[in-house]
């Protein structure tokens, strides 16, 4: 009889222990996508000249995946994106869009330049400070 119980009472914990594993995988998952998702755009010359004539507030962000200086500008880039709905964010490849780097005259990955309409007024290069980062996006507006 003690045997039986012992199985049950097994059981029954090693259930509640998968339940607990998958919990802990699934908010696992939700946080990694909600880390990585972002909703700026990969740059394509045809829709930011079409942002630019309807003379929209853009942000070019520079970026390279394995540069520290974007990591950290990430999730300050993606918090102005949710708080500005009418900023257009367009994700410049540092290692891939050699044409949008000659064209804008980007040296260096952690590159931002804020435009309203065709006109550029704003950039800078390696800037981690949330305030300065948001001056920068202030001044399309």
């Amino acid at each position: 009889m003690h045997s039986k119980i012992r199985t049950t009472l097994t059981l029954r914990a090693l259930h509640a222990l998968l339940g607990l594993t998958l919990c802990a995988l699934a908010t696992a998952v939700l946080l990694a996508f909600s880390v990585v998702g972002h909703a700026a755009q990969p740059f394509d010359d045809q829709s930011f000249k079409q942002a630019q004539a309807a003379g929209k507030t853009i942000l070019v962000d520079v970026t390279a995946p394995w540069c520290p200086t974007c990591r950290r500008q990430r999730p300050i880039v993606e918090q102005i994106e949710k708080e500005t709905p009418n900023l257009v964010v367009y994700e410049v490849d540092f290692d891939t869009a050699k044409d949008a780097l000659r064209h804008f005259r980007v040296q260096y990955q952690s590159t931002l330049i804020v435009f309203k309409g065709t006109k550029e007024v704003g950039r800078s290069t390696g800037d981690t400070d949330a305030a300065r980062i948001r001056a920068l996006v202030a001044k399309g507006f």
